[in-house]
């Protein structure tokens, strides 16, 4: 099956690609990447009647420091933050995590904004957002507003994006000298969508606020598990001393079930990822 008629616009320019949003006459969508949306409208599912092609706008493809913060340009690719020494340096978890994201074809297109954008509840990036507790700059044709990444993931693939709206930034608060980081997921094959996921970072120096558990692939949207962040938090090795109680906090997580697995294997996957991440940051 091939994709349904539609116009293409590629503006050369972010405020042209806001004009052309700002249409609400038509059905627009954002084209950024294309690893999700092109599969989408060839099946049909999605069936935009104008696609901005926001490919051309440099001014959103960037990754620079301020003095507390990364800032990441929307239209920055997986392969631009895997080959940061930015990155590297202040958002290790996100360099852990990046070789699991499907493969390298499509992390050569594939861009942050567009995942973030996207909100697919097994993809690794929103997850990785929020445990970042990263900031989410949004742009329309009326002016610009940010959006904790803990608030802008509301569901099976929905977000805070209002009609006319893009993601511009995304900012990144910097890592401490004693961040660590733990990542894990399981999958049917490298590269697959996850089954189950988990992001964990913590700040020994900030334990209340440093420790950020998220789990994805579990519900309908990525899952921060601030219960389990406070048997935890506080432990200078994070020995897992409370594991029974971590465990039977996972329980009580909002599971759904999709094509993998039902919701009583997406707990259990869940306690699996968990500990091996852990496991991962005290080895």
């Amino acid at each position: 099956m091939k994709a349904a008629e539609f116009d293409y616009q590629r503006p050369l320019d972010l405020e042209a690609a806001l004009a052309l949003l700002a249409d609400d006459s038509k059905d627009v969508q954002i084209l950024a990447g294309g690893q999700s949306l092109m599969p989408m409208m060839n099946f049909r599912l999605a069936q935009p009647e104008l696609l901005v092609d926001l490919n051309a706008l440099d001014e959103l493809q960037f990754i620079r420091e301020t003095d507390t913060a990364v800032q990441i340009g929307s239209m920055t690719r997986y392969v631009e933050l895997e080959r940061s020494a930015l990155i590297q340096q202040h958002a290790p978890l996100i360099t852990k995590a990046l070789p699991y994201i499907a493969h390298a074809a499509i992390r050569n297109r594939g861009t942050i904004g567009g995942s973030a954008a996207l909100a697919d509840p097994a993809a690794e990036m929103p997850a990785l957002l929020i445990a970042l507790n990263a900031t989410i700059v949004i742009r329309s044709k009326g002016g610009q507003r940010s959006v904790p990444a803990t608030e802008f993931f509301l569901g099976l693939y929905e977000t805070a994006l209002e009609p006319g709206e893009l993601i511009e930034t995304i900012t990144l608060p910097k890592a401490l000298a004693d961040n660590r980081c733990g990542f894990y997921e399981l999958t049917r094959r490298h590269g697959d969508y996850a089954m189950a996921g988990v992001a964990i970072t913590a700040d020994k120096s900030r334990p209340v606020s440093g420790m950020r558990v998220v789990f994805f692939a579990v519900s309908d949207r990525p899952t921060r598990a601030e219960t389990v962040e406070k048997i935890i938090e506080g432990s200078p090795s994070l020995e897992m001393k409370e594991m029974a109680g971590t465990l039977a906090a996972i329980d009580q997580l909002d599971f759904h079930g999709d094509l993998t697995a039902d919701e009583n294997t997406k707990r259990h996957f869940a306690k699996v990822v968990f500990k091996r991440a852990i496991a991962e940051m005290t080895s």
